[in-house]
């Protein structure tokens, strides 16, 4: 029958596209195992650890698509591991929690995560935001080191951007935005676009949700935030990165 084409990704032998490689982390080992065997079950490649220790070892051998992880977990919480997560690279994380507060959620999403689902889960729910998720792949430019001038320097697959030889590091929600506007340079890129990259599974996100984002990342990476060269509004559509003088290099370095 062959996997669902929802959870192939490029990247297997031969530019052949393989089954999305999953990394769940999870202290109860009840969920894992029967988490685990669904998702297998529907075609994912799928790795286990029972603790944030356990994961970074992991991850040290080879990086998944995406995370699965648990807040709770002894020896190295989950927050705590998303974070260093992050700080390596920007790996996709769905967070697993008993904790269901609207602060808490919200907080995740800007800082660390790609969505949150509150346990009990309802599995088809759960496959259904693990593939949007997966989906957005199509926008990443893995490790590529993008040049748009001598003062800024993309680095999207470490989540970071060099301004004038100094690193900045940026959040996920910028990233997100920067990914899809990277994929379009000297390209408008409508604002609905930017808040379905940027916030796809978040009740209410509206164009000002992109504004306050793009006000941010000017601040981050523009050499004068009130006269910006590579962040560009254009009114009544959306936004487009600029190279200096249009010029733009990239390398897989």
């Amino acid at each position: 029958m062959g996997y669902p084409r929802e959870v192939l990704i490029p990247g297997g032998p031969g530019g052949r596209e393989r089954p999305a490689r999953l990394l769940l982390v999870d202290d109860d080992a009840n969920l894992l195992v029967v988490l685990a065997e669904q998702l297998r079950a529907d075609g994912y490649d799928v790795g286990t650890a029972r603790d944030g220790v356990e994961a970074l070892r992991r991850l040290e051998n080879a990086w998944p698509d995406l995370v699965l992880l648990d807040m709770m977990m002894p020896r190295l919480d989950g927050i705590s591991l998303a974070r260093e997560i992050k700080a390596r690279a920007d790996l996709p994380i769905i967070v697993l929690t008993a904790i269901d507060a609207a602060d808490s959620k919200a907080e995740l999403l800007d800082e660390v995560a790609e969505d949150y689902v509150t346990k009990p889960y309802h599995y088809p729910e759960l496959r259904a935001r693990i593939n949007r998720v997966l989906r957005r792949l199509g926008d990443r430019l893995p490790g590529q080191r993008i040049v748009l001038g001598p003062s800024l320097t993309l680095e999207l697959g470490r989540r970071a951007a060099t301004v004038n030889g100094t690193d900045v590091s940026l959040t996920p929600t910028e990233s997100r935005l920067l990914y899809a506007l990277a994929a379009n340079v000297g390209q408008t890129v409508p604002t609905e676009t930017l808040v379905a990259r940027g916030w796809a599974d978040t009740d209410g996100a509206d164009p000002s949700y992109v504004w306050v984002t793009m006000r941010r990342l000017r601040q981050k990476i523009e050499p004068d935030a009130n006269r910006p060269r590579h962040l560009i509004t254009v009114r009544g559509i959306g936004y487009r990165l600029e190279a200096d003088s249009n010029r733009l290099e990239a390398d897989s370095t």
